[in-house]
């Protein structure tokens, strides 16, 4: 059984006059261990003597349960993209928010690391594999027998 299905047995009992002793008695005697406790069916008396007439919890003020939604994580990924060399705290600093938060969009959402004071992404993606081997498989072939010279060309001394 829900709250709000408690709620609403602990009101009509209290509108047909009985006390919250009474309330917990017939509560237990119906739902055993399931029942809430004394204290709670007390408070909620209290709550319908002073009027209130709702059995739904009130909205809560307050810090939000989660600040990284996918919003936020794409004005992250915005920042990022545009600089790759912006520090965590300079990223927190413009959107104000908070370096945790930004440093887990970038690492649990993102999914990038910090190379050489760089951002980029921990895995490439299909495209980018893809790109390797033909770059890995055309370099081979531009070396063919002799090796040597290819590398005397793409280094220089």
């Amino acid at each position: 059984m829900s709250k709000t299905e408690y709620r609403s047995v602990i009101k009509f009992l209290f509108k047909e006059g009985f006390s919250p002793a009474q309330i917990k008695e017939r509560l237990d005697g119906v739902y055993k261990e399931s029942a809430p406790s004394y204290s709670t069916v007390k408070n909620w008396v209290k709550e319908f003597r002073l009027g209130r007439e709702t059995v739904e919890d009130f909205g809560h003020d307050g810090r939000p349960v989660e600040v990284l939604t996918p919003e936020t994580i794409a004005l992250i990924e915005e920042e990022v993209l545009n600089d790759r060399r912006l520090k965590i705290r300079e990223i927190a600093a413009r959107l104000g928010l908070s370096k945790s938060t930004v440093h887990r969009a970038i690492h649990e959402h993102l999914h990038m690391k910090k190379v050489s004071a760089r951002w980029v992404p921990k895995l490439l993606s299909a495209v980018q594999r893809q790109e390797r081997v033909r770059c890995a498989s055309e370099f081979l072939d531009l070396c063919g027998e002799n090796p040597k010279t290819v590398i005397e060309r793409l280094v220089t001394v």
